[in-house]
Parts: structure tokens; C-alpha cells; sequence
């Protein structure tokens, strides 16, 4: 089966490429695909009864994950976007077989000194997960965040705890950049587990952006051990193209140590 990828104007669709899926990858894309098509279909409703505030776009990624231990993983999301509504369908399969299928939702919310983002995702494998962030301020401001999930099988992609709090400062009084300190930790399951990352964003132009993630963790891993660590992540935007590149010494804190290349599309 062939993924085509459609590039969507106001009165045609034209198709751009394609990716083709594996048998597996087949049917659990399609089975969560469904779920994302109701976000769209929401988003365009929005979209025509108020066309000027917003418009529909879409991120696919494509991703390679090199883990120490053999156990290579490769990873396939599109995510859509309207307004400040977010959905997205993803696809993980690893080299020991372990696939899973995930569809998520998010809203950005903007209330003036107080800004919030509220996402949920359920996966198969019984999974299900939800966390609620907040910026509290102006150009500088606090962060602060709560995550929770039912404590299925979930391979985590984004490295950090998810039954965890998070503390932190930003601030964008630098001109085109933006700059934040934080740390998310595991308060639910006493592992110890945290992982502070210290981000950069600059905007070179309105085409091209820069983001350096130093990260540095500590806790109990998988295996038992304390265990602590830095890891880098670097990504670079050159509208519509995307690339990110990232060192993790304890990949969601196992013993192995993992390469990310990421290359994406906007449209």
C-alpha cells in the first residue's frame, strides 16, 4: 500500500508524493487514520465558518531512531494543524517487533497573562495519556505543567517522564529569540526520574529557524541502576523542510544510548 501525501488548496487537492507502508504499518495506520480525518473534518467546519482567522496546514515526519543495543525503531506521524487545535496519527515499529499506532489531540489556549496547552493521546496496546501545560506571564514567564497515563505499554518519543510535574522559566525579551529552563519529573511512580533541558530558538529570518535543546537526566532506569547523563538535540527549519538531529545517553531511561534523524515536510 502507497501513503499518498495530498497537498490541499481551497478548490483542489493535488498529490505530491507518496510513502509506502508495510503490511503491518498498513493496518494499524488506517485503523487510527480514521480518528485524524474527524479532527480535519472538525478543523474545516471551523475553517469555513470563519475562514479568515486560520487555515489548515500539516507536518509529516518521518523518523529513524539508532539504539545502542540493536534495536533500531522507525517512526512515521502526520500532524495537523488549525487555528489552535492540533491532531495527530502516528506509527512506531521497532526491530523486535514492537509496533504501536497512537492518535492524539491538542488545544492551545490564550487567555492573555495565562497561556495553556491541553493534549491527550491514546495508543494501541491499551494506552491512554493526558497532560496539561501552562506559560504564566508576559515576555518572561513560568512554566508549569501535569501529565498522567494509565501506566500501559507506550514507547515514549518524546523521552521524558509522563507521569510527572513539570517547573520551569521562559522568556522572548530577546528579539526572535526565545529561551527556556525546565525540568519535568516522575511524581507518581518513585523512580527519581528527571530530565532538565535548557532550549534555544532563534529565528534567522522568517523562512529559517535554529533550535538547540542541552538536556541533562538522572534517576532510577529500567535495569535498576542510578544512572545520570547529558544529551543534545539541534533542529533546523527552512520553511517548508525540517530536520533534527539528538543524542539521548539513556533513551527513556533504559541503558542504551540513541541516535535521532528526523527529516519532515510542512504543507
Amino acid at each position: 500500500m502507497s501513503l499518498h501525501i495530498i497537498k490541499i488548496h481551497k478548490y483542489s487537492a493535488k498529490i505530491i508524493g507518496y510513502i509506502t507502508l508495510t503490511p503491518p504499518m498498513k493496518t494499524h495506520f488506517l485503523a487510527c487514520s480514521l480518528a485524524l480525518t474527524s479532527t480535519i473534518f472538525t478543523s474545516n467546519v471551523f475553517a469555513q465558518s470563519d475562514p479568515e482567522d486560520s487555515i489548515l496546514t500539516f507536518k509529516l515526519t518521518p523518523s529513524y531512531y539508532h539504539i545502542s543495543n540493536g534495536n533500531d525503531g522507525t517512526d512515521l506521524n502526520l500532524r495537523a494543524e488549525y487555528g489552535g487545535h492540533y491532531g495527530w496519527v502516528g506509527y512506531y515499529h521497532d526491530r523486535q517487533g514492537f509496533a504501536q499506532t497512537r492518535v492524539g489531540y491538542e488545544y492551545h489556549a490564550d487567555f492573555g497573562y495565562v497561556r495553556t496547552v491541553a493534549s491527550a493521546q491514546a495508543a494501541t496496546h491499551g494506552f491512554v495519556g493526558g497532560s496539561l501545560n501552562a506559560e504564566i506571564g508576559g515576555d518572561t514567564y513560568a512554566l508549569v505543567g501535569w501529565g498522567r497515563t494509565n501506566l500501559q505499554d507506550y514507547y515514549n518519543l518524546n523521552f521524558d517522564p509522563n507521569d510527572a510535574v513539570t517547573l520551569g522559566i521562559g522568556t522572548r525579551a530577546i528579539q526572535d529569540t526565545e529561551l527556556s529552563l525546565f525540568t519535568t519529573a516522575d511524581d507518581r511512580l518513585g523512580t527519581g526520574q528527571r530530565v532538565t533541558h535548557l532550549i534555544a530558538r532563534k529565528m534567522l529570518n522568517k523562512q529559517q529557524r535554529l533550535t538547540l535543546d542541552i538536556t541533562h537526566k538522572s534517576g532510577t532506569s529500567s535495569e535498576g541502576n542510578n544512572v545520570a547523563g547529558n544529551g543534545i538535540s539541534l533542529g533546523y527549519d527552512f520553511e517548508p523542510w525540517f530536520v533534527r538531529v539528538a543524542y539521548d545517553p539513556y533513551v527513556n531511561f533504559t541503558e542504551s544510548q540513541m541516535l535521532l534523524f528526523a527529516l519532515g515536510k510542512r504543507f
